[in-house]
């Protein structure tokens, strides 16, 4: 799944899982469908811009399954990368109930205070978060 990912700094997939295991929804770093990769600046991290453009894998794989009407309250989400704040939002509001990913890292620049919070969020808001080498 992450190497689907059309974002040039970090490969990143998610798979939203039921309780017998079985793969309800999966998404990739990406833009919106529909919109052009030709335009190397909507990649670009230093200026912050691939943030306004690059949707988060976590958040694709919420989206693919409201918009193929599949239930995902109570559901496990595997991602290959921490979650930052917004998908961290996404995935309390959407119902599912535990996340395994990697640990958060601890030096991201941008990103670093956004983990932070996520984890804080996760925590707070009673989903389970399990993470794995």
């Amino acid at each position: 799944m992450a190497a689907w990912s059309e974002d040039r700094d970090f490969h990143v997939g998610a798979v939203i899982v039921g309780e017998a295991h079985e793969v309800r929804a999966s998404g990739y770093n990406g833009l919106p469908r529909g919109v052009s990769d030709a335009d190397e600046a909507r990649f670009d991290r230093a200026s912050g811009e691939k943030f306004h453009w690059i949707e988060h894998a976590e958040r694709n794989a919420i989206y693919n399954a409201a918009r193929a009407g599949t239930a995902i309250a109570g559901c496990t989400i595997y991602v290959n990368r921490f979650p930052c704040a917004d998908c961290a939002r996404a995935i309390i509001q959407s119902g599912i109930v535990r996340v395994v990913c990697p640990a958060r890292p601890e030096f991201d620049g941008a990103l670093d205070h956004s983990f932070e919070v996520s984890e804080r969020m996760l925590l707070e808001a009673g989903v389970a978060l399990t993470t794995v080498a």
